[in-house]
């Protein structure tokens, strides 16, 4: 008797196994994020798993970025694997042309009537800003009361009236014996060309035109040359060379000039609000005045998206990935990831939240005054202007060549893309 309830009992258990083998199992939701932005990586996962956990998916976010992962060449292979990336990140209309085949469109999206600064081709919307960044004159204000220069003054402002700033500043170390301070710290050494060849010659692109004003950028990728404005770029590139701390103008690294500025002994640093990292421990009131690209009348600081996540159109969690987003963009928890977890500028209208790192907090309120010029530098043909207009910059930099020199190099270099 024993023997036949032992049987069953086996009978039994073959079943109830070989029905749940035929039984489909529930395919869990996973969401995968392929991200470049190395600094954000651990409280945008903190975020992700959150969201996840809220709407009943697995979210993984992936990071290649920094010195230690080129996002291009990784995501060639995240492509290849098993499992590709919902969400991407691009850059630009470069990223686009790379990628246009793998990326959804987005239509009807509620994100899309709150920025300005989705990313568009054809009047279609295929980017979703990953946050604002800005760059202008950082200045230090101590510095600048000490000398005697009116910081209002220098918010529309010439050339002409930087110069009298610089002379003043720099009469005021001498009289000071203040040696080690430098007027402005900039890097235009190998390794640095992004500082030049990108940042400061978007001055030329960009610097007094409305922000959807692309004439210039249009011209240069047709071989097209403005020289008036070429010259007027030259001109102040000579200014700041002129008044840079000569060693990290010509060799120094990014920790060299954004340092020299978080130690309080640079009264201008060339650089962007990504660099509010650096300063938990300078003691100077700081912000953003604008550049002098231009001979005169320049009002604005160089605002933009750097960055776009993107959705990968084969992917089967495109309505997921798309409500990550929305809710990116329109919540509390979005808001406070954004502003407070990852220390951006959003760039949605929607969000009131004020950074509270300084350079970050500036760009806000330049941006929400309307004084933005574009960033279109990333719109040049891939390598323009890490690879032919940043060493150019070095040598006038160093003084191999002169100004005039200098001029007709980068003239010839747009020539040369007819």
């Amino acid at each position: 008797m024993k023997l036949k309830k032992l049987v069953l009992l086996v009978i039994m258990l073959l079943a109830v196994s070989s029905l749940a083998a035929c039984t489909p199992k529930k395919e869990a939701k996973t969401l995968i994020i392929f991200q470049n932005k190395v600094e954000i990586n651990d409280v945008l996962t903190t975020y992700a798993t959150a969201w996840g956990a809220a709407n009943d998916v697995t979210v993984t976010v992936k990071t290649c970025g920094g010195d230690a992962c080129a996002y291009g060449t990784q995501i060639l292979a995240e492509f290849q694997a098993e499992k590709q990336p919902d969400i991407f990140v691009i850059e630009g209309m470069g990223g686009y042309n790379i990628y246009k085949d793998k990326m959804m469109e987005f239509s009807g999206d509620a994100w899309i009537s709150n920025t300005d600064l989705e990313f568009k081709v054809g009047g279609k919307v295929f980017g979703f800003p990953v946050a604002v960044e800005g760059w202008g004159m950082a200045y230090n204000k101590k510095i600048l009361d000490a000398a005697g220069v009116d910081i209002e003054a220098l918010k529309d402002v010439s050339q002409a009236e930087y110069k009298e700033a610089f002379i003043k500043i720099q009469a005021y170390y001498d009289a000071n014996s203040m040696s080690d301070y430098a007027v402005v710290s900039m890097a235009a050494a190998s390794g640095m060309y992004w500082v030049t060849g990108l940042h400061n010659f978007n001055g030329y692109l960009s610097a007094g035109l409305d922000y959807a004003d692309n004439s210039v950028i249009a011209n240069l990728n047709n071989g097209i040359v403005d020289e008036a404005r070429l010259a007027q770029l030259a001109e102040w590139f000579d200014l700041l060379k002129m008044y840079g701390d000569q060693a990290i103008l010509t060799t120094g690294t990014y920790d060299d000039q954004v340092g020299k500025f978080a130690d309080g002994k640079a009264a201008f640093l060339h650089q962007g609000n990504w660099t509010d990292s650096s300063y938990a421990d300078s003691d100077f009131e700081m912000g953003y005045l604008p550049h002098a690209t231009m001979t005169e009348g320049n009002d604005s600081i160089f605002i933009g998206a750097p960055s776009y996540y993107v959705i990968n159109k084969g992917s089967k969690m495109t309505d997921v990935a798309k409500a990550f987003l929305n809710d990116l963009a329109a919540s509390a928890a979005g808001h406070d990831y954004m502003v407070n977890k990852a220390h951006m500028v959003p760039a949605f209208n929607s969000v009131t939240l004020i950074p509270s790192t300084p350079l970050s907090a500036s760009v806000m309120k330049w941006n929400q005054a309307g004084k933005a010029y574009a960033w279109w530098q990333n719109d040049m043909p891939s390598g323009f202007g890490m690879d032919t207009l940043g060493p150019i910059y070095e040598l006038f930099a160093k003084g191999t060549t002169t100004k005039a020199e200098f001029i007709a190099q980068i003239k010839t270099a747009i020539e040369g893309l007819k």
